[in-house]
């Protein structure tokens, strides 16, 4: 399918249309409110502390940091931007791998005890940009995401090293899985909560408010959720599922007390897809009459059902963990529902359906959890790919209560000053409104580092630009004009 580019949609009206003939139920101001009578710009009253507006910066891996896992003067550009975003929670800063063999890339950072004070220097820069920006910097609600990528790691090079909790039928071939070597022993599971607790220790040392405890993505901790067949302690019935995120909360709270901890989720999860006929991606062959590694998902493998992921937010709400980032999928298996973009990366499929179905479906996920839960601090994702009618559906959602902070990624990368403005009374600088032509993944996915291409001048005279064009040209991936 080819989906109308959401920049052509000038008026409420064709918008609404155009929502309404894909299968899109988003929420939309007509006339958006900007300055300080947004519902973007009210405070939010988080365990006593108030934050005064409801944007918060999702975590990105930047692919940029050292072989040692030590931040660069490009992951310090970054943060220093967010800083300036004017958001007031920043939620993880940077996926951060517990250890060396966690690392999703060779120049992800690592957090140890010879890093943790470059990683400490990076909160440090976002403080001080954030202060310079605004004129105080007491407001902000600062995290740090700990993860292992597991399935996904590839610590020394561009070499698949996959650790695991189960044979999967499908991803196991996708991903270099041969026998059951890869699998981690629930002795290996208890070691490596020992490694999130010490992480933990050192962020806190390092300044942070909270850590994410990752569980999103196809991920480490997200691939726990999806264990049913795995046996002993760790897999099996929901209970073990959750058991390695309660034995580390429990560890964190004993090693790094007053240390807050956040969750963010992929509270749903789909069958993985592939290129089908016209690369248009399809779902991947499975001969069960059940797809049952899906978390969130009803069997079906294209459909959700979210009676596990509430049992898991009553779980985390009997841990006394508050701060929920509600995401979805895995950009590694079928990434058009966890980050609804124009065009797909490199190595990725024709999108099957709008994208605005996907920004939607999030949204509507997450409304459904915050009905449930609204003691919890949600926050919601997947709004870059609405560009021009950010505003307006991010205002909405809003007022509604159907979350109470709207995270950007992708357009903190190319715009990251967007809610500053917007808060500001101003209106978008639409040269600057990310478009999602997947470039911040394509780049990283071809070995360079991840960064808006097309928008931020800074990356677009790199050297790397030239290469990322002849990548897309190969792969046929036509970028139209901006403007």
């Amino acid at each position: 399918m080819t989906p109308k580019r959401v920049a052509q949609l000038r008026t409420h009206a064709q918008f609404k249309a155009y929502c309404e003939s894909v299968g899109a139920d988003l929420p939309a101001d007509e006339f958006p409110v900007f300055g300080a009578e947004s519902p973007l710009a009210q405070p939010y009253i988080y365990r006593g502390r108030q934050l005064s507006n409801r944007f918060a910066v999702l975590p990105m891996e930047g692919w940029d940091g050292g072989a040692d896992g030590e931040p660069t003067a490009l992951t310090r550009r970054r943060w220093r931007r967010f800083g300036q975003s004017g958001a007031k929670l920043i939620w993880g800063g940077e996926a951060v791998a517990v250890r060396h063999d966690g690392r999703a890339n060779a120049r992800q950072l690592v957090i140890n005890k010879a890093t943790v004070g470059g990683i400490a220097e990076l909160r440090d820069d976002l403080v001080t940009a954030h202060r310079q920006s605004f004129g105080h910097a007491d407001d902000l609600l600062i995290g740090l995401q700990l993860t292992h990528s597991g399935r996904f790691c590839r610590p020394n090079s561009a070499q698949l090293e996959p650790i695991v909790l189960y044979r999967h039928p499908l991803l196991d071939d996708k991903f270099q899985v041969d026998d059951d070597s890869y699998i981690l022993t629930d002795a290996e599971i208890e070691r490596l909560i020992e490694d999130f607790g010490e992480a933990a220790v050192l962020a806190q040392q390092a300044g942070f408010d909270f850590v994410d405890i990752k569980h999103c993505h196809g991920y480490l901790g997200h691939e726990f959720l999806s264990a049913v067949d795995r046996p002993g302690k760790y897999g099996g019935a929901f209970e073990n599922r959750t058991r390695f995120l309660r034995e580390t909360v429990e560890l964190i709270r004993k090693r790094a007390p007053g240390l807050d901890i956040g969750l963010r989720l992929s509270a749903i999860d789909w069958i993985p897809f592939q290129a089908g006929a016209d690369r248009i991606g399809v779902p991947a062959p499975y001969d069960g009459a059940r797809y049952p590694y899906a978390f969130g998902g009803d069997g079906s493998g294209i459909g959700y059902d979210l009676s596990e992921p509430l049992k898991l937010l009553a779980a985390l709400q009997a841990l006394d963990i508050q701060l929920v980032c509600v995401t979805a999928g895995s950009p590694y298996y079928n990434f058009h529902i966890q980050r609804p973009a124009a065009f797909p990366p490199s190595d990725g499929y024709t999108l099957p359906e709008d994208p605005l179905v996907g920004v939607a479906r999030q949204i509507k996920v997450t409304a459904e959890l915050k009905a449930s839960f609204p003691d919890l601090t949600i926050v919601g994702s997947g709004y870059s790919y609405l560009q021009d009618w950010l505003p307006n559906v991010a205002g909405a959602t809003v007022s509604a209560g159907m979350t109470d902070f709207v995270g950007l990624g992708r357009m903190a990368l190319s715009y990251p000053e967007l809610p500053a403005h917007l808060l500001a009374g101003k209106k978008p600088q639409r040269k600057r409104i990310c478009r999602t032509f997947s470039d911040c993944t394509t780049a990283p996915r071809n070995g360079m580092v991840s960064g808006c291409y097309p928008l931020d001048d800074f990356y677009k005279s790199s050297d790397e630009y030239g290469r990322l064009m002849t990548i897309n040209a190969l792969c046929e991936i036509d970028l139209p004009e901006m403007g």
